[in-house]
């Protein structure tokens, strides 16, 4: 099994930055990819942004290419998301996804991101 530990979520003001971090234990060696999505209250689950364990293939969302950037470090056991340039319609719960053809996926509990003045 997979457990996924999301981290980094707050306040912050439209323009600013903010790094969200997932940390990640069990069998992390069955994860082909990770990713983070988001959810606002009345609306589906979508995918912000994917990196993939063997060459770290990424892709963004288009609402978020250019201002998004996701990143591993294996020592860490860590994805990470930076966010920069966030507007208020970023305004989300954050959920950490970990994707494995054997064991299927798996997610962490959620960090709510604010981006309001």
């Amino acid at each position: 099994q997979v457990q996924l530990v999301e981290s980094g979520g707050g306040l912050v003001q439209p323009g600013g930055s903010l790094r969200l971090s997932c940390a990640a234990s069990g069998s992390i060696l069955s994860i082909n990819a990770m990713g983070w999505y988001r959810q606002v209250p009345g609306k589906e689950r979508e995918l912000v942004a994917r990196i993939t364990t063997g060459v770290s293939t990424t892709s963004y969302a288009d609402s978020v290419k250019g201002r998004f950037t996701i990143s591993r470090d294996n020592a860490k056991n860590t994805v990470y998301l930076q966010m920069n340039s966030l507007k208020p319609e970023d305004t989300a719960v954050y959920y950490c996804q970990g994707s494995s053809l054997l064991l299927g996926n798996s997610w962490g509990k959620g960090t709510l991101v604010t981006v309001s003045s």
